[in-house]
């Protein structure tokens, strides 16, 4: 080899190196997502009027969800990558300019349907418990939201484009665009505008979400082709890998649904509370296993091509250690600290100790299905990297099927025992998403001539008791900052004695995945 070339790149490397880059924007999209929540705390709490912009969000999210989010990159990724897999670039781009202008058209359609019957949706499907006036302002700010699904489907093509490119930069950083609008929208507007500021925040980030991504199509040579067809080969490849995603999409927007129909019924702030403790129960599976997911795709989808099972087997097992090293300590701290962290985060303005105590209700049980979030985020698109996404939906769609079912019972049964029924919600949620990673590995485990399962469950035993060591040091912290040290130091102080403690409990048991962990934040540099 000539002393100025250098070797390709190991899939591991690559996977670092991105994986690395994502997560430093996720971890500042999900700082700004936190610094919106708390913005947006402090102004409305958990007040009828953030029910409603919520409440009103839903059906633009599904629109997007269904149409243009995650099926349609699970479906396109793969697809698109084939074409220059094959040489065939020119193929590459009529499939890609195909798919935006379908996803523009059909977005449109569906977003001038929504605003038309809009006070129906609300009144029958989204907030039946709402009183009147509140039902009103949910359909005014939901037909000021339609305009965003069709920016942000084009948007999601576009970042599909790129990270199919091996461009994860421009895309991760579009979410952080969002959140300032929000965030801005909330400081400046909403004490002329209410929660019409936020509802035309999210327009603009939508606007905000495709504007930065534009840059990153001519430095991956795209070219656009003015073409709007449904008999191209490529656009039915990705229609038919899309189709049981949509399915298993609609089943979980299903469960939201169901949950805010609930939640409605539960009087002011249940709606809000629910959202809050769901938004910090996903912080740390956003920041890590979301980008971890991001950047192993591609490379699942690369040795699934190649027929390399071994190879993906090996990458989505220590992938599943990594995630479940840090999540087990994440979920455990969530509960532990879970009222001083709320008072530390939101506590403030408009969000009394009252939103406080049915946050942190709420995050209770959302926090047990942590590790289950974190570990379906990897394992589904090992099966889509396969071609295969009718087996995530089916097992996805029994779960969601179980968490309406438990949604509907545990609500109920908690208020029947006097407690926040709404609680119920959340633990509804946590168990069926436990059950469905437990069903995915199981199936996914054949087709990949196992998980290494002994080397899996090692590495989840010697972290749970690392947890368990750092639960304790927790709960005599919690004790000990009870009094005059105040929430800064119980939340605070008790995020860094918890990493602190759990991280030393790892090295004293001879966990690998630091070491691990430390190799791939140095082949990322």
């Amino acid at each position: 080899m000539h002393e100025t070339e250098r070797p390709a790149p190991s899939p591991g490397a690559r996977i670092a190196r991105a994986a690395t880059q994502v997560m430093a924007l996720f971890v500042l999209s999900r700082a700004l997502g936190l610094a919106r929540e708390m913005v947006i705390g402090a102004v409305f709490g958990t007040s009828a009027e953030y029910d409603a912009y919520l409440a009103a969000a839903r059906i633009p999210d599904l629109l997007f969800s269904l149409m243009a989010g995650g099926a349609l990159a699970s479906a396109f990724i793969p697809t698109f990558a084939g074409y220059f897999a094959r040489d065939d670039a020119a193929g590459g781009w009529r499939l890609a300019s195909a798919v935006i202008n379908l996803v523009l058209v059909a977005l449109t359609a569906a977003a001038v349907l929504a605003w038309g019957i809009a006070p129906a949706l609300v009144a029958t499907v989204l907030a039946p418990g709402f009183p009147p006036a509140q039902q009103a302002l949910t359909v005014s700010l939901m037909r000021i939201m339609l305009v965003a699904p069709v920016l942000f489907g084009v948007s999601g093509v576009i970042m599909g484009i790129l990270n199919a490119r091996q461009h994860f930069v421009l895309p991760a950083l579009a979410p952080s665009l969002l959140n300032l609008s929000l965030i801005a929208a909330a400081g400046l507007l909403a004490s002329r505008l209410g929660a019409r500021a936020l509802a035309l925040g999210y327009v603009l980030g939508a606007v905000l979400h495709l504007s930065v991504q534009l840059p990153g199509l001519p430095r991956v040579g795209a070219r656009y082709v003015p073409v709007l067809t449904l008999n191209d080969p490529g656009v039915r490849e990705v229609l038919r890998l899309m189709a049981p995603r949509v399915l298993g999409l609609a089943a979980v927007h299903l469960n939201f649904l169901v949950n805010t129909n609930i939640a409605s019924r539960l009087g002011e702030g249940a709606v809000s509370a629910l959202n809050y403790a769901w938004l910090l129960m996903l912080l740390p599976q956003g920041v890590f296993a979301q980008a971890v997911a991001t950047a192993v795709f591609p490379t699942f989808a690369d040795q699934a091509a190649r027929g390399e099972r071994e190879m993906m087997r090996r990458t989505l097992t220590t992938t599943l250690r990594m995630v479940f090293f840090v999540t087990i300590p994440a979920a455990v701290g969530l509960l532990v600290l879970r009222r001083p962290l709320v008072a530390l985060l939101f506590e403030r303005g408009a969000f009394r100790a009252s939103s406080t105590e049915a946050v942190a209700w709420a995050l209770a049980f959302y926090a047990l299905g942590l590790v289950g979030h974190a570990g379906v985020e990897i394992i589904v698109r090992a099966f889509y990297a396969l071609h295969d996404t009718w087996t995530p939906v089916w097992v996805g769609g029994l779960a969601m099927g179980l968490n309406v079912v438990l949604s509907l019972t545990l609500s109920a049964a908690f208020a029947w025992a006097g407690l926040p029924p709404y609680g119920g919600l959340a633990l509804a949620n946590s168990v069926a998403t436990l059950l469905e990673m437990a069903g995915l590995m199981a199936l996914l485990r054949p087709r990949l001539g196992g998980l290494e399962g002994r080397t899996l469950g090692a590495s989840v035993g010697r972290g749970a008791l690392a947890t368990l060591a750092m639960a304790g040091l927790l709960w005599v912290w919690a004790r000990w900052t009870s009094g005059p040290l105040g929430t800064i130091a119980a939340g605070g102080g008790g995020i860094v004695v918890g990493a602190g403690g759990y991280l030393l409990a790892a090295m004293l048991l001879g966990m690998k995945e630091l070491r691990e962990i430390r190799e791939v934040v140095g082949r990322a540099r």
